[in-house]
Parts: C-alpha cells; structure tokens; sequence
C-alpha cells in the first residue's frame, strides 16, 4: 500500500495543479483537475490508499512547479517514484526528462536512443500517460515534421505551445 501526500499548487497560469508523492518521490500531476477527480484517480492508481493533504509534506513540489510556471525555475530537483511505471514507459520517460529545458526532441529520436528505431508511436503512448507532466517535460516532444501532436492537459496542444513558448522556444 502506498502512503499518498497531495497539495494543490493554486494560482497558476494553467490553473489549478494537483500533485501527489509516495515515500519515494513524486507520483503524480494533474493540471486543471478539481480535489475530487484528482482523488478518484489516485484510488484508481493506487488502491487502499489514503491520499492525505500535507502541504509541508509536498511544499518541495509545489514550490518548484510555481517557480517553473513563473519562470523562475528550469530544472526540477525532485524525486521521482519511477516504480508506478511500467519497464518500457519509465525508459521513455526517463530520456524524457533529461530534454534539457528550452530544447526539443523526436517521438523517433526517442525510440531511437531506446534501441527500438520502429517504437515512435509507443513512445507517443507513453508521453500521453505520463503521470507526472511538466516535471517530465513531455511537451518537449514533438513529430518528427517538427508539428506538435497532442497534450493530455486542459487547452491540449495550445498549451503545449504555451509551454514551449515560456521555455523561449516557437
């Protein structure tokens, strides 16, 4: 059983963020999700769990992401709990979240660096299920005709461009 913190960073340009963490590390963002949805998914995530609101607890992550969506911040120092991902999806993202901000990279260059040259739409399945966006920055990846392809979050792919634009990038 998982032992699930959440806070909410409030007053963000994308509105309301949700974010959880286990003993281990990050485990969960959620922009523009209300405190309920966002626990109904983490019991779906996380059955027996009882996500409890510690805003000491979190305030390492929700500083940071404020910092980040202000502009103040590029990188993250946050733990991740990579154990809720399957094998395939943490290698994904791991590669993912070493895009140095400002920069882009390829669904195929991803599956490339993994070895696996025909993966590209596997890669683009595990960024549209990466549980922890912004701190995995998977809106830094793109297509390969250098076009923006989908974002989970509310405003999809403007907000995808949002992103990139407050990075300096488009």
């Amino acid at each position: 059983m998982y032992n699930i913190t959440i806070d909410e960073v409030s007053r963000t340009p994308m509105g309301p963020i949700w974010v959880a963490q286990s003993d281990i590390g990050l485990v969960a963002v959620e922009i523009g999700a209300s405190r309920e949805s966002f626990l109904r998914m983490l019991l779906r995530r996380f059955p027996g769990s009882q996500p409890q609101q510690n805003p000491p607890a979190t305030a390492l992550v929700t500083r940071e992401l404020a910092e980040y969506l202000s502009g103040e911040r590029r990188e993250f120092s946050l733990p991740i709990d990579w154990t809720v991902m399957g094998p395939f999806q943490e290698q994904a993202l791991r590669l993912t979240a070493a895009i140095p901000y400002g920069q882009t990279t390829t669904y195929g260059e991803i599956a490339r660096r993994l070895g696996r040259p025909r993966a590209a739409r596997a890669v683009g399945r595990a960024e549209a299920t990466n549980p922890m966006p912004l701190v995995i920055p998977c809106h830094r990846v793109i297509g390969t005709d250098g076009g923006l392809h989908g974002y989970g979050a509310p405003g999809g792919i403007q907000t995808k461009a949002w992103l990139l634009k407050l990075e300096g990038q488009r």
